[in-house]
This record gives C-alpha cells, sequence and structure tokens, in this order.
C-alpha cells in the first residue's frame, strides 16, 4: 500500500518518501470526483446519512493525505519534497475549486438546510450546513458558467504564488552567512550563542563562528553584538531578503504585486468591493471600517508611551552608549542594555533557568491542573530525529496526541506554528482522536546541555501548546468543526495568547525553572525584575503589530499595489520610530501573502482583547483561592471554549465562559497602556507581540 494512503492511524513518516505523492493523490482525487459526481446527482437523497457523511468521508481523506505533504514542505524544505509539493499544488488546487463552484453539491446543501429535519440536528450539524452553504458562495458556486473557470484559475495561480513567496524567504535566508574570525568581534554575545556558531562552522570544516539569518543565530546578534558594523550587516541582509537587493528569482516584490491584483479579481466576481471584505465575511468584525477603527483606537491608547519610551531610549543610546544617531540595527542592542541598566538582568542570565526538559515538566504540569488531564511520551514515527511525540489522557482515557519539533532547521520554515493531523471526528461506534503538529524554530542543544530557552520561547511555546489544546480537547464528533476546524479567524488566536498568560505566574513560573547547572529554581529576586520589566517597551511593541495590521488592512481594503508607499502612509499614521528606506518587510511578511492572515493580520490583537478579558477570569479568581491554576475556572474555560470548538460563533463562546462581552479594557491593562489615577503610566502588565 502507498503509505500516503494509510489511514488507520498516525502518518507513516518512516516510509512516505517524496515519490509516493503524486499517485496517491492523484488516485484521491479521481476517487474523490468520481464520489462528488454521483453524490451531486438528483438521484442523491439531501440528507445527512446519504449526502453529507460520505461527502466529508472522501473530504478527509484527501485533507489527511496532502496535509502530511504540506507538512513535508514546511518542516523538510528539500529538493525532492519541494518539487512533489508544486508538481500536485496546482491539481489539489483546482480540485478544491471546483468543488466549491458545484451547483449539485450546493444545492442539495441548500435543500437540506431548508429541510424539516435541519431543525432537529445538533448545534454542529447546523454549523457544518451553514458554514458550507457561506464557503460555496465564496467559492463562487453562484457565478455564472462563464465566469467559473476564470476563478479556477486565480485560485490556481494564487497558491502557486504564496508557495514561491514562502520558498524564495526560505531560500534567500539560508543563503546568507557571517562569518567570523575575530572572537573579538563576538563580545556581548552569550556564551551558548557562540558555541552554537562555532559548532556550525565545524560542521562545515571550518575554524571560526558561521552565523545566519535564522532566528537562533539572527536574533542573539541583533540584541547583544557590540560589534555595530556586523549588527548592521546582518540587519541589511536580513531586512531585504528576498528583494530586489538580491537575485531576480528570489524577488517577492513581484510576486506581492501579482496576489494583490488577484485577490482584488477574486473578490470583484464574487461581488466584493475589494479583498478586505471578502476575507472578513467568516470572521467576527463585520467591516474593514470597524478593523479599522479599532486598530486606530489601540494606536492613539498606545502612543504616547511609544514616544516616551522612545525618547528614552534616545537619550540613553546618546548619553550612555555614545551613539549619536539611533539606526534600526541599534534599536534590540541598545534596548537590551537600557533594560540591563534599569532593571539589573539580561535575557541570557534568565534563559539558563528554563532548559527544555524543566519547561516542558512545567508546561504539561500547567495543562494537567487547568484542563484535568495528564500528557505522557508516546512513540510514533517522525521526519527527524529530534522530533518527539506525547500523548494526552483524562482518567485514563486516550483524547489526543501531538508531534513536538522544537529546534530550528535550513529545511525547515521560520516562525512557530500548530497545524493538525488527524481531526477528532466519529465514526461509527467509535470516536477517532485528535493528532496535532506543534512546530517551533528555537536554538538546539549546544555542548552537550540540554536547549535553553528565553522567556520569550517559553510564551512561545506555550502559545503554540494553546493552539494544539483548542484542536485537541474538542468534544465536538463533527468533521469540519471540532477543534479548530470552523473557528472564525479573528478568535483563533484566542486559546493560543490565554495560554501565554500563565508564563508570568510565579508559581507556574517557578516550578518549570531549575538553573542548567545549579538546579536552582528562579529566584523570586530575579523573577521580582523580570515582572517589574514586563512593560518595557509595550508601547512601542503595541504600535509596532499595528503598523504590521494596517499595513495589511488598507492594501487589502485600498485596492493597492503600491505596497511600499502603502506602508509608508501607514508608518507616517502609526510610527514612531521609521525603518530605513532600503528595509524590505513587506517582502518577507508570509502571513499575509503566503498564510491564511491576507486582511487579517488584525486578529492578534482582536483575538488578544478575548483573550486578556478571558485571562482575567483567571486573575479574579486568584484574588480568591490564591491561584490562578483554578481547575474549576479551568473546566469551564474547557467546556465553552476548548471543547465545543467551531460548533457554535466564537462571541457564543466567549460569553457562554466570561458571561458578558469581551471589553477592551483588560488587553489595555494587561499592556500597561493605562494612566494611573495620579495621570502617570501604569506598568504592572505587559502584552505578548506576535511578530512575522
Amino acid at each position: 500500500m502507498n503509505p500516503l494512503l494509510d489511514f488507520s492511524d498516525l502518518p507513516r513518516f518512516d516510509a512516505i518518501q517524496p515519490e509516493h505523492v503524486a499517485p496517491a493523490i492523484q488516485s484521491l482525487l479521481e476517487e474523490n470526483r468520481a464520489l462528488i459526481a454521483r453524490l451531486a446527482s438528483q438521484n442523491t437523497p439531501a440528507t445527512w446519512d446519504d449526502f453529507v457523511a460520505p461527502l466529508m468521508d472522501a473530504a478527509e481523506r484527501l485533507a489527511r493525505a496532502w496535509g502530511v505533504v504540506s507538512h513535508m514542505h514546511s518542516v523538510n524544505d528539500v529538493v525532492a519534497w519541494r518539487a512533489a509539493y508544486n508538481a500536485l499544488l496546482p491539481e489539489v488546487t483546482r480540485y478544491y475549486t471546483e468543488l466549491g463552484q458545484n451547483l449539485g453539491l450546493y444545492r442539495h446543501y441548500k435543500a437540506l438546510a431548508e429541510s424539516p429535519a435541519f431543525s432537529a440536528f445538533s448545534s454542529a450539524r447546523r454549523r457544518v450546513i451553514e458554514q458550507a452553504l457561506r464557503d460555496f458562495r465564496l467559492s463562487g458556486a453562484e457565478l455564472s458558467e462563464a465566469e467559473k473557470p476564470r476563478f479556477m484559475a486565480i485560485q490556481e495561480e494564487l497558491s502557486q504564488l504564496a508557495a514561491k513567496f514562502s520558498e524564495n524567504l526560505l531560500d534567500a535566508t539560508n543563503a546568507y552567512t557571517e562569518w567570523v574570525v575575530d572572537e573579538a568581534r563576538l563580545a556581548g554575545l552569550p556564551e551558548d550563542v557562540k558555541q552554537a556558531a562555532a559548532e556550525a562552522a565545524e560542521r562545515e570544516g571550518k575554524t571560526g563562528w558561521k552565523f545566519t539569518l535564522h532566528a537562533p543565530s539572527y536574533l542573539p546578534v541583533m540584541q547583544y553584538a557590540d560589534d555595530r558594523a556586523l549588527r548592521e550587516r546582518m540587519y541589511r541582509a536580513y531586512a531585504t531578503r528576498a528583494s530586489e537587493f538580491g537575485p531576480a528569482t528570489r524577488d517577492n516584490g513581484p510576486l506581492i504585486e501579482r496576489i494583490l491584483t488577484l485577490r482584488e479579481e477574486e473578490a470583484k466576481l464574487l461581488g466584493f468591493a475589494n479583498y478586505a471584505e471578502l476575507s472578513l465575511e467568516p470572521k467576527m468584525a463585520a467591516t474593514p471600517a470597524e478593523v479599522a477603527d479599532f486598530l486606530r483606537e489601540l494606536a492613539r491608547r498606545a502612543r504616547p508611551f511609544a514616544e516616551r519610551e522612545l525618547a528614552e531610549l534616545t537619550a540613553f543610546a546618546r548619553e550612555e552608549l555614545g551613539l549619536a544617531t539611533l539606526e534600526s540595527w541599534d534599536l534590540t542592542w541598545a534596548s537590551e542594555k537600557l533594560k540591563q541598566s534599569r532593571h539589573g538582568f539580561s535575557d541570557d542570565e534568565v534563559k539558563q533557568y528554563f532548559p527544555e526538559p524543566k519547561v516542558l515538566e512545567g508546561l504539561f504540569r500547567c495543562i494537567g491542573a487547568l484542563f484535568k488531564v495528564e500528557i505522557e511520551p508516546d512513540r510514533a514515527p517522525a521526519w527527524h530525529p529530534d522530533v518527539r511525540f506525547f500523548r494526552i489522557l483524562r482518567e485514563g482515557r486516550l483524547v489526543g496526541r501531538f508531534y513536538l519539533d522544537l529546534y530550528a532547521r535550513e529545511s525547515k520554515r521560520g516562525g512557530a506554528w500548530m497545524a493538525d493531523a488527524i481531526c477528532r471526528r466519529r465514526k461509527g461506534e467509535t470516536v477517532q482522536t485528535p493528532v496535532a503538529y506543534l512546530c517551533c524554530n528555537f536554538s538546539p542543544p549546544v555542548g552537550g546541555r540540554p536547549a535553553l530557552f528565553t522567556h520569550d520561547d517559553v510564551q512561545t511555546l506555550f502559545h503554540e501548546t494553546g493552539h494544539a489544546l483548542h484542536h485537541l480537547l474538542t468534544e465536538v464528533d463533527e468533521y469540519g468543526v471540532s477543534g479548530i476546524d470552523g473557528v472564525e479567524w479573528d478568535a483563533v488566536e484566542l486559546p493560543s495568547q490565554f495560554m501565554e498568560n500563565f508564563c508570568w505566574d510565579w508559581d507556574v513560573l517557578q516550578a518549570m525553572s531549575a538553573h542548567v547547572e545549579t538546579g536552582e529554581p528562579l529566584p523570586r529576586a530575579l523573577f521580582d525584575k523580570m515582572w517589574a520589566a514586563r512593560n518595557f517597551q509595550s508601547g512601542l511593541l503595541m504600535l509596532r503589530q499595528i503598523e504590521f495590521a494596517l499595513f495589511d488592512l488598507r492594501l487589502h481594503w485600498e485596492n493597492r499595489r503600491d505596497f511600499l508607499t502603502v506602508l509608508e502612509e501607514v508608518r507616517e499614521e502609526v510610527a514612531v520610530f521609521r525603518p530605513p528606506a532600503w528595509n524590505r518587510f513587506p517582502q518577507s511578511f508570509s502571513h499575509i501573502f503566503a498564510g491564511g492572515y491576507a486582511a487579517g493580520y488584525y486578529s492578534y490583537k482582536w483575538a488578544e482583547v478575548l483573550s486578556a478579558d478571558a485571562y482575567a477570569a483567571f486573575e479574579e479568581r486568584q484574588t480568591l483561592t490564591g491561584s490562578v491554576l483554578d481547575a474549576t475556572l479551568g473546566e469551564r474555560f474547557w467546556r465553552e471554549i476548548l471543547a465545543v470548538g467551531g460548533s457554535r460563533p466564537a462571541l457564543e463562546s466567549f460569553l457562554a465562559f466570561r458571561g458578558r462581552r469581551p471589553s477592551l479594557e483588560a488587553l489595555l491593562r494587561h499592556a500597561g497602556l493605562v494612566e494611573d489615577a495620579g495621570g502617570g503610566m501604569n506598568r504592572r502588565h505587559d502584552a505578548s507581540v506576535v511578530t512575522p
């Protein structure tokens, strides 16, 4: 059997090879098209069992097989897997476009929605049907026969452009290497960073130190390296990736213009004035204007803080660091120096207390306390020796499993993400347990010691685990709305950002810390310094995220192609610090040009309103019980948010948990962006920031 077609249990990563992709996917497409032709005929009764169930079976088989291929394209983007993925991408895209435009299927769903049986369905089944009808409309089912081929061609080209965008960015990232042979130029860098760079050079048979643009190498240079020329070179290389400053074959600029052109055409074919309106159709936010108002209100509240933060940093850099002019490649370094000066600690000092085994132990303990589950090591074939596998149990019953791929690799796309491998679904008398991929890009172990995580790394791990819990702890049995599926895009970050908050609780944090050399837990004095610095430059960070989101929104709302001009206009409106004119941030903005966040990057801040307000309930309980790890409230969060998944609107789920509509104030309070009673700055809390 082709291992990609074995759906009996977990993906067979020990057997699946790139040459399996074409025969497996093509056979599934052929089978599915034959089934769809039968189901779409007038002879098929418009009932759940006769029509929806077999369609869901076929959809799941293809999603699982193609999901493995997409996953390998992300975590092992070598030549063979890239070729296998790209060869089938147009066919898969064409299939899904055909599916979304099939009038026979559309008529059957409408007939089922109008039938007497519909009102007797579970809320999950009604939601499946309602979302299917919406998706048919957004997929061009109501277009004329003359328009459908063009719509299909747009979808195929957009999928290819997105894949090419990601590949260009990864190739451009891999293309740059900074070799250092004089150790004096490494002044300021932590020892483990230097050791990792030395080991990287040694693996290539060279002496000295090798630095790259991958996050575990690049970010410490920008934060700690005293050599300003080194920081400038690496910043310039990073900020101009996949742009006209490199090989034309890797320039994402023309791809961006083409993507925007096609998105506008797609939106207008469907009757929308712009792509932003189309993007918001399945989201919580009603209109682009509502999103713009939301972002600008946040910017208004954050700007006074950001202006003072920049003025303080500029003065410190001039008076203490000898920098007459603060440049983009100085910001992170100077900020680290200011934080150390003001608060008396460094991120590198904190990192020594967070070895990977202790962090995972603490994370799993936190999840267990909140949601009454146990997480245990398990075994399964994986795509890389570093990948681990775990199972989640509740009262001895298996509820889910997940792969954990923590370290950066040259063949792995950047960032951190969660993706589903298998969804929860009832099949006859049994329930299929869900499986997730949880991927990060942390620094691997060096020098025989375990990997050490910065506190930001810990928050990222909690964030992605929140997504995984949303997928794995669902109680919904219907494919398409179980777990994270079917959740509005601007609410999908609620569980992930919610989980980040626990990384700032003393009891939780102390229990997951142990100094890599002494084994001592995080000292209270160091935690107090971290706490005092939680809101360090939170105004600047907030404005940076709003800049990304408003750029994305305006680009798609105003039907613009001149993306660099739009970015400058947005910076003129909200930014307090401007990068150099040659910065090409859009060419690496994968979230909106190669991911699912087009006209939706605002979702991070939108969902953070929900997550901050949800966590505020645990803070309120802490004043009564002494702990944020309240099992009663945790069970309520599980039951009303995680368990229901996409089976009902996200606002209904939030209302069921919180008992009221969400408030912006919790986010502002957590971010420290409020004035205290005396008119001063309240700096007690901080907001997590997600960067592309």
